[in-house]
């Protein structure tokens, strides 16, 4: 049975509903896209692997794999989307619609096509005759809890030696690209008639004292920390969601606010938040209010992939562009983790991705197609 063509794929994936939400209500199985994933890469000769994430009902990583040896190449990519809102797209987001050169569906661009043009790109390729490994790697939950990239760590096995992750990057290759951690701010204080102060103590006026101190902290990260290769060359922190009280004519007793940070590569996401527990500490240690922090997901570290490494090295000859460093996470540190050196290398652009008719251009598809069917030629191809 042969693959199927690339337009019949991209309908079957985007057809294949997997939301990944923090929500329960949106949170959705990502088993389809895994089950025509299997099917398509064991037809095309892959060795194939379903891998169900512990914890995580319904989330399964898909890992297919053809040649043996300890070199090789990982084409990896998330199987999930973002929750969306059927009434701001203009066609049906599960369903392939082309215009204006594009095909416009939910993950055309982030990033179930990546899939189809993988496959695509080496439907012609014995796989029997490969000089190094060639590995298809497919995660789930990417856009919610990392779980799949953190299954995959867990099994701390060598996949390989060079990887690329195929978001959304415009056919440029990335080597850097920030973190991101989320955190809340919960200032406890006590609640009484606002006629008279003295009869509480107002966690809301403390959280005033909490943002200075974290603004004065972002100002002072800023001025330490820079990387000219970033667009933002600094790292950033950003005040989300707040929420205190109940009523104009009472002490605010509770206060909560959200904000994340986005450190550049260097920087240890474990040693920001214990930076921010000792300033936001000393700032309200006369207030009688209580104090605490909580990640509100574990976060995901920084990545850097060496300019000097082949995998870095070959994608730039075959786009033509050096590598570059993008403000947005990605896998790619788990990746980096197990042993590979990861470039992020994919058709469409980041600007599509979680927005509502979200397309892939038809005109990046060729290219995206020549690019990968190139460094499986330099990575598993050549002896």
């Amino acid at each position: 049975m042969h693959t199927p063509t690339l337009i019949d794929m991209m309908r079957q994936l985007i057809a294949s509903p997997s939301v990944s939400s923090v929500s329960p209500a949106w949170d959705q199985s990502n088993a389809g896209v895994i089950d025509h994933l299997a099917d398509w890469c064991e037809n095309a000769g892959f060795r194939v692997e379903r891998l169900p994430i512990a914890g995580h009902p319904g989330k399964f990583n898909l890992v297919a794999s053809a040649g043996s040896g300890p070199d090789g190449l990982v084409l990896s990519g998330h199987t999930d989307t973002v929750p969306f809102d059927e009434t701001r797209w203009n066609s049906d987001p599960f369903r392939i619609t082309e215009r204006d050169d594009r095909w416009y569906g939910l993950g055309t661009c982030d990033m179930k096509g990546f899939f189809a043009v993988v496959l695509d790109a080496i439907r012609d390729l014995d796989l029997t005759q490969l000089a190094h490994p060639l590995i298809l790697v497919a995660t789930a939950d990417e856009e919610s809890s990392m779980s799949g990239a953190k299954a995959l760590l867990d099994t701390h096995r060598r996949l390989g030696r060079h990887a690329v992750i195929g978001e959304p990057t415009g056919l440029r290759p990335v080597r850097l690209h920030k973190g991101i951690g989320m955190e809340a701010l919960r200032l406890r204080g006590r609640s009484g008639h606002s006629s008279d102060p003295a009869l509480g103590n107002s966690a809301l006026e403390g959280m005033h004292e909490a943002i200075a101190e974290l603004l004065a902290w972002r100002d002072e990260l800023q001025r330490r920390q820079r990387n000219p290769r970033f667009a933002v060359a600094v790292p950033t922190v950003n005040l989300g969601h707040i929420h205190g009280g109940d009523n104009p004519n009472r002490i605010c007793a509770h206060c909560e606010l959200h904000f994340d940070i986005r450190p550049l590569p260097g920087m240890d996401l474990d040693d920001l938040r214990a930076e921010i527990d000792r300033r936001i500490g000393a700032r309200l240690a006369d207030s009688g209010l209580a104090f605490e922090r909580v990640s509100l997901f574990e976060g995901v570290p920084a990545m850097e992939t060496a300019a000097d490494s082949a995998i870095v090295r070959a994608a730039e000859a075959l786009t033509g562009h050096s590598a570059g460093a993008v403000a947005f996470a990605t896998e790619g540190p788990y990746l980096n983790r197990m042993g590979l050196q990861t470039v992020i290398l994919g058709p469409g652009c980041i600007d599509q991705a979680h927005q509502p008719d979200e397309f892939l251009s038809l005109a990046q598809i060729a290219p995206a197609r020549r690019i990968i069917r190139g460094l499986v030629e330099r990575f598993c191809v050549t002896a």
